[in-house]
């Protein structure tokens, strides 16, 4: 059961009367008597400045109460120990009116506002400076009401002086901790930024993928409403072929894959906004599409729990390439081998231009590919991949990267690694197909 719900303000504020409740005590014991006996000029004073203006949920005149009994303790429970001939009494008297001293400063304190003035240190200078006057003035009274102590013009000329350069030591204890604020806020904001930047980095990587999933819906939404026409073509001819059955399920696949169309694009509508008010570019620069492929399969591995290393090289002048083409064909073949190492190993990409052709290999050091499923490794449906449970694995990936790139009139070849050790997927493609025209 919880009894009490602290705020983070308040808990600041507790921790720092615990900073202050040690340290403005001892602080207080580096001091001088430039008056007389009875009245000491101490670090004390700025320090406990300081810590006030920390205080952002507690109201100060607390503190500055709690603090000045503490103060008269802690010095009666000094000279008990000093002090031969100590008396609780003598010790009383000589040490209460420090009490006044720090309570009366918190109330003022409290009564002006001060923390309303953090950001005008020369404001908070001054009033401190009066505030610790009227503070020794007040300290000075209950010394007289008491003791009878007098004090001189000349004492006061001193107060006056110390008042100023101990709030000048408030100033530049205030700097350097505005100094460290702004520091700090600008590593914040640094890496803010830099989360920013990732973020939206991995949103546009997102919509990549996203927006190629767009056109394979289309084109699949296009050939399914042509086989349908095509089997109403067979249908008007009369033949004896039971293609009613046929033409209904064409339709069907076609309209489902629309409506998969539509929900796609209505999400990518909403993730491109949050990316950027302009449109996705269908085409790009080579080391954006490679950093792009190795951050996603970066995450795939880490999802597999494997520990791959990802390096890539590109040499020549590259044109900005088509996207998806690109994406897809390089993305299959390095997530194929992300799924073949079995634990730990290395995934090499290299671009290289040759006049008019790019050339992309891709290299593991995993177990390789078996001689007698090479001819097989690019047909649909073949895999040698299972998962924990045993389930295979779709076999549709590298068909699909021959079939690309056979479309855009390349080759693509496997051979093995270095020292027998992988496989070395080796992709040749026209780059006048995957550039933009005109």
């Amino acid at each position: 059961m919880t009894f009490l719900n602290i705020s983070p303000l308040l808990k600041k504020d507790i921790f720092i009367f615990i900073l202050m409740m040690f340290t403005v005590p001892l602080a207080g014991e580096l001091n001088f008597y430039p008056i007389n006996e009875t009245f000491r000029i101490s670090f004390g004073a700025p320090m406990f400045f300081f810590f006030l203006l920390l205080f952002q949920k507690t109201p100060v005149f607390i503190p500055g109460f709690l603090i000045g009994i503490i103060i008269v303790g802690f010095r009666i429970l000094i000279d008990w120990i000093m002090q031969e001939d100590f008396t609780w009494i003598f010790s009383l008297q000589e040490h209460y009116s420090s009490f006044f001293y720090y309570f009366t400063y918190s109330v003022l304190f409290y009564l002006i506002k001060v923390n309303r003035f953090y950001n005008q240190p020369l404001i908070i200078t001054c009033i401190g400076i009066t505030m610790e006057i009227l503070s020794d003035f007040m300290e000075l009274i209950m010394q007289y009401l008491i003791l009878r102590t007098t004090v001189t013009v000349g004492a006061f000329n001193e107060i006056i002086i110390i008042a100023i350069s101990h709030n000048f030591i408030v100033l530049s204890f205030l700097n350097m901790l505005k100094l460290y604020e702004a520091r700090l806020k600008e590593r914040q904001i640094r890496k803010q930024n830099e989360h920013m930047l990732m973020l939206i980095s991995n949103l546009y990587e997102e919509s990549v993928h996203l927006k190629k999933t767009l056109q394979n819906a289309e084109n699949i939404t296009k050939k399914s409403y042509d086989l349908y026409k095509n089997l109403n073509y067979l249908k008007k001819q009369n033949t004896s072929f039971p293609v009613e059955e046929f033409r209904r399920q064409a339709l069907e696949i076609a309209g489902e894959v629309h409506e998969i169309k539509k929900d796609n694009q209505r999400i990518f509508a909403g993730l491109a906004k949050l990316i950027s008010d302009e449109s996705l570019a269908d085409y790009m620069d080579i080391h954006e599409l490679i950093n792009i492929i190795l951050r996603t399969n970066e995450k795939y591995a880490l999802l597999l729990e494997k520990d791959i290393q990802f390096v890539y090289t590109i040499e020549g002048i590259h044109p900005h390439y088509h996207v998806f083409t690109v994406l897809s064909i390089i993305n299959n073949v390095v997530a194929n081998a992300v799924e073949a190492i079995n634990k730990d190993g290395i995934i090499t990409i290299s671009i290289e231009r040759e006049n008019d052709w790019i050339k992309i290999q891709i290299s593991d050091n995993g177990p390789g590919v078996a001689p007698r499923y090479r001819n097989l490794i690019f047909k649909p449906g073949f895999t040698s991949k299972y998962d924990h449970s045993g389930n295979p694995s779709t076999g549709i990936g590298l068909s699909y990267v021959k079939g690309m790139v056979e479309q855009f009139k390349g080759n693509i070849t496997i051979h093995d690694g270095a020292e027998g050790k992988g496989s070395i997927f080796t992709i040749q493609l026209l780059i006048d197909y995957l550039i933009k025209k005109g």
